[in-house]
């Protein structure tokens, strides 16, 4: 940040590739099942509603991990993310609105390739983030299918 609390093109670059990195992280460690370190791309307080259950508040970055570690381990996925639009609102907040194109399948434990593709499913993410002491953060996640 520039000295003084004005922002200049830099500076809201710089939020904007912070924010970007943040969904791209998100796509990659949710498919990985990294959840302990996706959960760490939410702040203490986050709210995150999942596509599947876009009604459903799971609040916390613990409750979050909780959520995620539920998942069923016989799924593989593959979120595609794409047209991705940050708005910085000030220093410490930005928005953002993503498209999502879901791919999956069951896998057998130990399996390396899934077996047959389910059809895929196009949604949305809509995104709060905050900076922290710790960086850019998921305040709010909202997830919704379109199909």
């Amino acid at each position: 940040m520039n000295s003084g609390n004005v922002m200049d093109d830099n500076d809201r670059a710089a939020i904007e590739r912070a924010c970007m990195r943040l969904i791209a992280q998100y796509a990659y460690l949710n498919d990985e099942r990294r959840f302990e370190e996706l959960a760490q791309l939410f702040t203490e307080d986050a709210v995150l509603y999942r596509p599947s259950a876009p009604e459903q508040a799971i609040v916390g970055r613990a409750q979050i991990l909780a959520a995620f570690s539920r998942r069923p381990a016989d799924t593989a996925t593959f979120h595609c993310c794409s047209d991705v639009l940050v708005e910085v609102e000030h220093a410490g907040a930005a928005c953002a609105r993503s498209r999502i194109l879901m791919l999956s399948a069951p896998r057998e434990h130990g399996e390396v390739m899934a077996g047959a593709a389910r059809p895929p499913v196009p949604g949305v993410f809509d995104d709060r983030f905050a900076l922290t002491a710790d960086g850019w953060k998921f305040a709010q996640r909202r997830g919704s299918f379109w199909i």
